[in-house]
C-alpha cells in the first residue's frame, strides 16, 4: 500500500518509515499541516498515519498547532477525501480520542505503541474501507493473507519477496481492475527511492512463474489485473 505518514518528530517518523517499508508498503513523509494539506489535495495514497500536535509549517521555530491534526483531517473530510486515516498521538483523553474520530478519523491509536498493533489496525481498517470480512484475499487457487503475510497456491505456502507480495496484494484487492505500470509503482516506491524502469514487469514475471503463467493478465501497453474482464 501507498501511505502518507504525517509526524513531526524526525526520530519517531524515520522509525515509522523505515519499519514500514520493510513491511512492504510504500511510504511518504511530511512533517507539518501545510505540507499535509498540500500533499494529500495533489496525490493519492491508500491510507494516511496522521499526528495531531504539528507545527503549521515546517519554518524553523514554528510552533505547535494544538488542533494541527485535526486541522488536516477536517480539510481532508470538507472536499469528501475518503482516504482511511489513523491518529497517532499521544494524546489520550476521552475528549481528544472522541474529538479525532468525530472529525472522520477511522481509528486512534495513543503513542507509545507497538509496530504489531498498528499494522494490524491498518490492516483492520482497510478491510472495513473495502467492505470486506475476512482478511485474506482469495481468487481461484491463490489465497493471499496480509496478516500472516503469506500466499498459499492449492494450500501450498509460495514464498515471495516483499515486493512482490505488495504488487500481488494490489492486485488481488480489486479483481478485473485494471492497474498500470505507475499505479503498481507508487504501491513499491516512496518518494526519494530509486524505480528501476523494469521493476514492475520483473515482478510480474516473477508471481506468474510461482503461480501460473495465466493468473496474472494484462493488456499491453495499459496495465494489469487478476480476474476476469477488467474494468
Amino acid at each position: 500500500m501507498r501511505l502518507l505518514l504525517v509526524e513531526d518528530d524526525r526520530m519517531i517518523g524515520e522509525s515509522l518509515r523505515g519499519a514500514l517499508r520493510l513491511e512492504g508498503h510504500a511510504v511518504d513523509w511530511v512533517r507539518d499541516v501545510a505540507a499535509a494539506k498540500i500533499t494529500l489535495a495533489t496525490e493519492h495514497f491508500d491510507l494516511v498515519l496522521l499526528d495531531l500536535g504539528l507545527p503549521a509549517t515546517g519554518a524553523p521555530g514554528a510552533e505547535s498547532v494544538p488542533a494541527g491534526g485535526l486541522d488536516v483531517l477536517r480539510a481532508m473530510r470538507s472536499r469528501r477525501d475518503a482516504t482511511p486515516v489513523i491518529v497517532l498521538t499521544a494524546r489520550d483523553g476521552p475528549g481528544d480520542k472522541v474529538a479525532g474520530l468525530d472529525a472522520g478519523a477511522d481509528d486512534y491509536l495513543v503513542k507509545p505503541f507497538d509496530l504489531d498493533e498498528l499494522t494490524a489496525r491498518i490492516r483492520a481498517v482497510m478491510r472495513r474501507h473495502s467492505g470486506r470480512a475476512q482478511s485474506a484475499l482469495t481468487f481461484g487457487a491463490v489465497t493471499l493473507d496480509p496478516a500472516t503475510r503469506q500466499v498459499t497456491l492449492d494450500g501450498v505456502p509460495v514464498l515471495l519477496s516483499a515486493r512482490e507480495f505488495a504488487v500481488l496484494e494490489a492486485l488481488m484487492q480489486r479483481p478485473g481492475a485494471l492497474l498500470s505500470r505507475a499505479q503498481l509503482e507508487d504501491r513499491l516506491y516512496g518518494w526519494g527511492e530509486e524505480i528501476e524502469s523494469n521493476a514492475v514487469t520483473v515482478y510480474i514475471h516473477q508471481l506468474r512463474r510461482k503461480l501460473g503463467a495465466d493468473f496474472i493478465q494484462n493488456i499491453r501497453g495499459v496495465g494489469y489485473f487478476v480476474g476476469g474482464k477488467p474494468g
